[in-house]
């Protein structure tokens, strides 16, 4: 049980080092301090829950945990919406928690494939889970780069130098897609493809390994990106993210741009330089 609880107990600590008394509300207990925020005794006392209880809980030693008690931590932890959901995640049976190799194929939803087919103005891309390549159109290939479908943006953004030379925000943009897949492994923790995929980037990329100790989640969401390109020059998207009610694991992650900006303007000669090049 405690192998299956660590999760959940690392969790607990990085929240509770991040949150001081002051931020809590609280006074702090007597006597010196050495944890950079709240004691667990602090901890248990806003959460109303006893230490030793409490204690059980970062330790693995809590098989059964209840919503009030998700409830009262997430309150005192001051977590937010996407943190509360991981934490309940987290705290589920733990026999739900076995890793299997046994995945079902993913599929494009044909419906997001119908909506990127009529956004071929902008670029594109459709992502499974794991941060699996689904599809992709032209324009992605020609702003950023030609991922085939089978392929893992996730070991693109770590793994290919062309990313870190593409992307100018590399940093915000590859330190969300950690927290993205950290809830997601929590939602999802029978996928041993998944594990397997976070324990190849925790070995080969020291920042990846880095943000995944943060333990920040979040789910998929709206970002900038920042794209250097070597024909088009400095190009400016707001990633959009559009989900179909059938297939909640599918993505289709849309490159927009501002009317009339330098980056709506060079889109066009983009899409007929990548043509060029492909015939070529």
């Amino acid at each position: 049980m405690a192998q299956d609880r660590a999760e959940l107990g690392a969790f607990l600590r990085s929240r509770r080092d991040r949150l001081t008394p002051a931020q809590a509300g609280i006074e702090p207990f007597p006597g010196p301090r050495r944890v950079p925020g709240l004691r667990k005794e602090e901890l248990a006392v806003l959460a109303g829950l006893s230490p030793d209880y409490y204690s059980r809980l970062e330790q693995g030693r809590q098989a059964n945990i209840s919503t009030a008690v998700l409830d009262g931590l997430a309150r005192a932890l001051r977590l937010s919406d996407v943190e509360r959901a991981h934490l309940v995640d987290l705290a589920e049976p733990t026999a739900r928690r076995r890793a299997t190799t046994v995945v079902p194929v993913q599929r494009a939803d044909p419906g997001l494939l119908r909506i990127m087919s009529a956004l071929d103005h902008l670029p594109v891309l459709l992502l499974g889970q794991r941060t699996d390549v689904l599809a992709t159109n032209a324009l992605f290939s020609a702003v950023l780069y030609d991922l085939a479908p089978g392929s893992s943006l996730a070991r693109f953004l770590f793994l290919d130098p062309l990313a870190r030379e593409r992307i100018v925000n590399w940093p915000y943009f590859a330190s969300n897609t950690v927290a993205t897949l950290r809830r997601e492994v929590a939602r999802r923790p029978q996928d041993g493809r998944l594990t397997a995929l976070i324990d190849e980037l925790r070995a080969a990329e020291p920042d990846a390994a880095r943000w995944w100790a943060d333990h920040q989640v979040r789910d998929h969401a709206s970002v900038a990106k920042l794209i250097r390109h070597p024909v088009g020059g400095d190009l400016a998207f707001d990633i959009e993210i559009v989900s179909a009610p059938q297939e909640p694991d599918q993505q289709l992650i849309v490159y927009t741009v501002q009317p009339d900006s330098p980056t709506a303007k060079v889109l066009p000669l983009l899409a007929s330089w990548h043509r060029d090049a492909t015939v070529s």
